[in-house]
């Protein structure tokens, strides 16, 4: 096999090395080279483990507290470190940090996985069985064999119990199914065996530590800045939007790019299954998410159980994370009906397809409230090129006594080109804009302009964090003058502090 690409992840005071190994520079292969151990020191290591737990003493509530583990974690390497020091004084600090991170990992964490947690290029953790490698979905190689087995099937299923601790649930053989949202933000989901009939699994969906911004979105050719121009404005004035895509096309990173570009003084409320969402810190926003039944089937909250709540919170804003049934949709389109601001996804690979999916079962909506959605948005996952493109933004229209629901397509990608071009002119969508806010055409195109100046200039200086997109727009909000002043100038210090 030959290297395509080599690069360290940093663990607990030392790093490791990770090779991305491949044939004909096509990826296959995550090699990382984890710390080997003698059985004298294995043995040593364990020794260490009983002097540890008879030294740190837990309480119940600090098990089951999930908040707790960062506590309980450094209480471990503090002892840790004091009993290393008494067997073995004269041991360096680097070898001391690699043997404290293997006690750390196989008592309190998930023993190897817990490195592969701190490579922010993975997006997924996937283990099988005990029979086969753990695989990893790797953001720029896509799916990859890694060289860490773990070897018991009593091991996996020891991990997914101390998942479901460190969230205050359960998994045992009457309830092998775990679906746990981590104070991390990493969404993890076991199964054990017999109901995974090859071995106990765990899969773990990595949280983003760095979300995608704007400016990445238009670097990478996903949106042009003049589309998010139009989208800014429509969020900016309150008007809905419904983004549609297929599986992994990415609708939700779209959905979370948008965010910011809602003013500051409007209160946003988001609803989830899980939590993905990730805003900056100067919008007024209360995150959501709903929750399983327990064991017993007690103290399950749904989407519609929080979207009818979130109707009784005074929101300006709601973002519903997808639109799946009726009940759900009706109450969403009937929040639209009642003045707020909604954003949504659904799964749809066009705009056609959006207003059957609305419009026929199991969502059955009636045609006439699509009238209330003022842009949809179209994502698109090309698998064999590995990009993902806006592949169509139009606007739903309304005809005729019966209601039947057409598309207008606006803007629409070409895969010859890799381009995104306009396909046709608006019918609705500036005239509801002009009725919502009193701007004439000339104006709607300066300010237009305006957005697309502001969004060139962060993709030139390349200002792509999400607190620095933030500041940005909170600027645009507070001191809109003041912000194209230095946009004009090309002053980023005057704009980010």
């Amino acid at each position: 096999m030959q290297r395509i690409e080599q690069y360290t992840i940093k663990s607990y005071g030392f790093s490791l090395i990770v090779n991305i190994e491949g044939v004909n520079n096509r990826a296959t292969y995550y090699n990382v080279s984890l710390p080997k151990f003698s059985v004298a020191t294995l043995a040593l290591l364990d020794s260490v483990k009983t002097s540890i737990v008879t030294q740190v003493s837990l309480t119940s509530s600090e098990i089951l507290d999930p908040k707790a583990i960062e506590s309980i974690k450094s209480r471990f390497v503090r002892s840790a470190s004091e009993i290393l020091n008494k067997h073995l004084p004269n041991l360096d600090e680097s070898t001391k940090n690699v043997l404290i991170s293997k006690l750390m990992n196989d008592m309190v964490g998930l023993g190897p996985i817990e490195y592969l947690l701190l490579d922010g290029s993975l997006e997924e953790i996937v283990v099988n069985s005990s029979r086969e490698p753990i695989r990893v979905y790797h953001k720029r190689y896509g799916w990859l064999m890694t060289s860490i087995i773990i070897e018991r099937e009593e091991q996996i299923a020891n991990y997914s119990e101390i998942i479901a601790r460190r969230v205050g649930r359960q998994i045992t053989t009457l309830d092998p199914l775990l679906d746990a949202h981590l104070i991390t933000g990493d969404r993890a989901n076991a199964v054990l065996y017999p109901i995974s009939s090859k071995g106990n699994t765990i899969t773990i969906r990595k949280f983003a530590r760095d979300p995608w911004t704007v400016t990445d979105f238009i670097k990478n050719k996903t949106v042009t800045s003049q589309i998010f121009a139009l989208i800014w404005l429509a969020i900016q004035y309150e008007m809905n939007i419904i983004i549609s895509g297929g599986t992994g096309s990415g609708k939700t990173s779209l959905l979370n790019v948008c965010l910011p570009f809602m003013p500051p003084n409007n209160r946003i409320i988001s609803i989830e299954d899980t939590r993905e969402l990730q805003a900056p810190e100067f919008l007024y926003w209360a995150p959501l998410v709903t929750r399983l039944p327990n064991p017993e089937g007690k103290g399950q909250i749904t989407m519609l159980d929080l979207l009818v709540n979130s109707l009784r919170m005074r929101p300006d804003r709601i973002i519903l994370g997808e639109i799946r049934r009726q009940k759900e949709a009706e109450v969403l389109f009937e929040a639209m009906h009642t003045g707020h601001s909604v954003y949504s996804t659904l799964h749809a690979n066009s705009i056609s397809e959006t207003i059957s999916r609305l419009t026929n079962p199991p969502i059955s909506v009636p045609s006439n409230l699509l009238e209330e959605v003022n842009l949809n948005l179209v994502m698109f996952r090309d698998r064999r090129n590995g990009i993902r493109r806006l592949y169509q933004l139009g606007e739903f229209l309304v005809e005729g006594e019966k209601g039947v629901v057409k598309p207008n397509i606006l803007y629409r990608w070409k895969p010859t080109t890799d381009e995104i071009v306009k396909h046709s002119d608006s019918i609705k969508f500036f005239e509801e804009l002009n009725r919502h806010t009193g701007m004439n055409q000339n104006e709607i195109n300066k300010d237009l302009q305006e957005k697309k100046t502001i969004l060139d200039f962060m993709v030139k200086h390349n200002i792509r964090k999400i607190e620095e997109v933030g500041k940005i727009m909170k600027e645009f909000y507070i001191n809109k003058d003041n912000l194209l002043k230095s946009v004009k100038k090309g002053d980023k210090r005057g704009i980010i502090k």
